[in-house]
């Protein structure tokens, strides 16, 4: 099975050890996305509202630069600093999702750089 390396500007340059994105058996795999402003690498918003639309936004140009998009999304996975803004982070979510959300799990943030809140990787189809 073939691979297909995914690079955007319009989405944060991750580390050498990773790829923002990877297009492979019909699927686009992203990377977990931080809320990280593309240009100047610093967190967007300091509520995990603001932080989440930041980092579908961020998932979003991966996408697109592979050729799918948000709406093609079946998995993704949401990590958290605190429990507690799970409530918020749904709140942005559904604005993102109205329908048809796709399959999800969450899971708490083992490491987190200065005041980033949430991480969101996803799997779409192509």
């Amino acid at each position: 099975m073939s691979k297909e390396i995914i690079h955007t500007a319009n989405a944060p340059t991750p580390p050498p050890t990773y790829s923002q994105g990877v297009k492979s058996g019909g699927f686009i795999f992203v990377a977990g996305q931080g809320p990280f402003d593309p240009e100047t690498g610093r967190v967007v918003g300091a509520t995990i509202q603001e932080q989440t639309r930041q980092c579908l936004r961020n998932v979003e140009a991966i996408l697109v630069a592979g050729g799918s998009a948000m709406e093609k999304i079946v998995s993704a996975t949401v990590i958290v600093a605190e429990e507690g803004d799970f409530a918020g982070m749904n709140e942005e979510w559904a604005r993102w999702f109205p329908e048809d959300p796709p399959a999800r799990q969450g899971a708490k943030l083992p490491v987190r750089p200065q005041g980033m809140k949430i991480s969101v990787a996803a799997i779409a189809a192509q």
